[in-house]
């Protein structure tokens, strides 16, 4: 094929009202806001995104396009390294990190769609279809809209659920009763404190939350508690997962964490740990630990980089991001049986953005184009 170069950037960003008030042990919002990237290239486009504020667009607006711009096409790791660079005195974490992810997946969209292949493929793909857990059960939640939210994705044929915990740590006993009766014995039940608890309070939390079948809790104290969640680790209840890395932005967090002992599963998102190129770091380094991987929300995207990860145990189809991406991305999939299937017959993600839908959540009136 002919060599292309990145020509152009258009760079957009959506706030999107939840469909009610939601919260978890440390937080709670009302909207979220989704960044898009799109980058052309030799009569093609690649789509990327993340979940972040919309200063996110403004790095990329402002930073990263101008060593974006000319760069090969089919030469995503170069790229990747010099938006690294260019970012350095920004700090490489957090909003800046989030801004490369977007671009980063949009580069390795383009590259399948030139290459004609779907992303995972290109990726190098180890299983057709990727689990998924259904995540929401936000605190605040009624004990009925709990109920129904787990109990219907039960019924449509996914085996395990994730409810959020921490706000009332009083209340979260009965809530997690509510919930196993909602879903039954046979399903499995998984809890997420956001690092809510105190690690004393978390160890009793576990023992008491084990009666009722939960064999997963997520952040039961801070993920900045290395020591804490290696403590949770070691003294759980038999078949309780440890899990956390939700807020790594880049290689040395994950190695940090996983050569600490601190989780049973790693929790990359690919929104904020430098997109396709960061999520496959996370990855290779989960398996050089003997650690599974289980993608952190955003469901379009991780259904390709999970597909392609020799470790991945499943992916987390986050009622938030979900919605959004049914809402604004064509060809943003739903489960089948409990997974998630990329297409094979549409390259790169296999998504494009709904422009219509899009436009009524824009913030600013246009989009940015460098």
């Amino acid at each position: 094929m002919k060599p292309a170069t990145i020509e152009r950037l258009d760079i957009s960003a959506y706030t999107i009202p939840t469909d009610g008030p939601e919260a978890d042990g440390t937080l709670s919002w009302n909207s979220t806001t989704l960044v898009v990237v799109h980058v052309h290239a030799g009569g093609g486009h690649g789509l990327g995104y993340t979940y972040a504020d919309e200063a996110a667009a403004k790095v990329v607006e402002g930073k990263l396009a101008k060593v974006v711009l000319g760069c090969d096409a089919m030469a995503v790791a170069a790229t990747w390294q010099a938006m690294r660079g260019e970012i350095r005195n920004l700090g490489q974490r957090g909003i800046a990190m989030m801004a490369v992810s977007a671009v980063d997946t949009a580069l390795w969209d383009l590259k399948a769609r030139l290459l004609d292949v779907p992303l995972f493929v290109l990726l190098g793909a180890v299983r057709d279809a990727i689990p998924v857990y259904g995540s929401g059960g936000f605190t605040s939640y009624s004990l009925d809209r709990l109920q129904k939210q787990l109990g219907g994705w039960v019924a449509d044929g996914i085996s395990r659920v994730k409810m959020k915990i921490g706000s009332h740590a009083a209340e979260d006993l009965k809530r997690v009763r509510a919930a196993r009766a909602a879903i039954g014995p046979d399903a499995e039940l998984f809890v997420d404190a956001n690092g809510a608890y105190a690690r004393k309070l978390a160890l009793a939390k576990a023992e008491a939350f084990s009666e009722h079948g939960v064999s997963w809790f997520e952040e039961p104290v801070s993920s900045d508690d290395l020591e804490g969640l290696r403590l949770l680790r070691d003294r759980a209840p038999a078949g309780m997962d440890i899990t956390a890395g939700e807020y790594g932005y880049d290689p040395f967090y994950f190695r940090r964490m996983l050569e600490a002992e601190a989780v049973d599963v790693l929790q990359p998102d690919g929104t904020r740990c430098g997109g396709v190129t960061g999520f496959m770091q996370a990855g290779a380094l989960c398996e050089s630990f003997g650690i599974p991987v289980s993608a952190h929300t955003s469901p379009s995207l991780h259904a390709h980089t999970c597909c392609a990860v020799p470790k991945a145990r499943h992916l987390e189809y986050f009622h938030d991001h979900a919605r959004i991406e049914q809402m604004l991305f064509d060809g943003a999939q739903v489960p089948v049986r409990g997974e998630l299937r990329p297409n094979r017959q549409r390259p790169g993600l296999g998504l494009e953005l709904k422009e219509r839908e899009a436009a009524q959540f824009r913030v600013g009136s246009a989009s940015r184009r460098v």
